[in-house]
């Protein structure tokens, strides 16, 4: 029997964090109604992870060394096979008809690189607040007493939320097909003609979402058969975000990292702060 063609490929990366990678799979299985593939790039897991994902049924990538998002990214896009490509961190808990949902944006606004509202970057300035507040609070006191095991993630979402489909349902139903300037990096999905006009990442940057916003922003300007980078109001994921209290101050070494320049090198100096300022408004 000829296998069906996924009209989503999801594409993630890996490295170790089995705990968040199972609650990452449940979401995937319980909230995703259409037809999609999974493709893991593993960058040498040693806690079963690449095994998890293996049993799923997932096509897995290995990497003998930890390479950077966009490096992984584009080794991704050359095997998926959907109309759509998601490009998803795996400390993100999808919602109920994300999927569904994207589509009826899409089709109705017409647009073909997008992000989903989160925590991090919610539609209102006011909202962002009030959520990256609660996750703080509630976050970092479990993270120094229990760290980042299944059962703390799991209590931190549940005191995070009373009703997580209901929140999500909140958002749609409050701004449905609304579109927000902007993006929140652990969800940017393509339309395969998206792809093809906003090209591959760069992999000479690490933080290569903000690339491809500025990548867009200039095409709209210039050429105008794109739409800038936007998040989808009314599709609203939850982000876990770093899951060590330490990990900002750790500096992460990839294997690619020579090849690695900043923003400032490559668009101008103060070029990464102004994007900053400009999707945080």
């Amino acid at each position: 029997m000829q296998k069906e063609k996924p009209i989503i490929s999801i594409i993630t990366a890996v490295r170790n964090q089995l705990a968040m990678n199972e609650l990452f799979l449940e979401s995937l299985q319980r909230y995703t109604k259409i037809s999609y593939e999974l493709i893991i790039i593993d960058n040498n897991s040693t806690d079963g992870s690449r095994e998890l994902f293996e049993k799923f049924g997932a096509t897995v990538i290995h990497n003998e060394q930890n390479y950077s998002y966009p490096y992984c990214q584009n080794q991704g896009i050359r095997v998926a096979e959907g109309d759509f490509l998601a490009f998803f961190n795996n400390d993100i808990i999808l919602s109920p008809e994300w999927d569904t949902r994207l589509l009826e944006v899409i089709g109705k606004n017409g647009c073909e690189v997008v992000s989903f509202a989160t925590n991090d970057h919610c539609p209102s300035g006011e909202e962002t607040k009030k959520y990256n507040r609660r996750w703080k609070r509630i976050k970092y006191p479990l993270l120094l007493c229990g760290g980042s095991s299944r059962f703390w993630l799991r209590l931190m979402f549940r005191l995070m939320y009373c009703n997580y489909e209901k929140t999500s349902q909140r958002f749609y139903e409050k701004y449905k097909y609304e579109m927000r300037l902007g993006f929140s990096g652990p969800a940017i999905i393509f339309s395969r003609l998206g792809l093809e006009k906003a090209g591959l990442w760069d992999e000479r940057l690490q933080c290569a979402d903000f690339d491809l916003y500025a990548r867009l922003r200039k095409r709209h300007a210039e050429i105008g058969d794109i739409q800038p980078l936007s998040i989808i109001s009314g599709i609203y994921i939850h982000h876990y975000g770093r899951l060590s209290s330490k990990a900002g101050r750790k500096q992460i070494v990839f294997a690619d990292n020579a090849n690695l320049i900043s923003l400032d090198d490559k668009w101008g100096e103060g070029f990464g702060d102004m994007i900053s300022k400009e999707i945080r408004q």
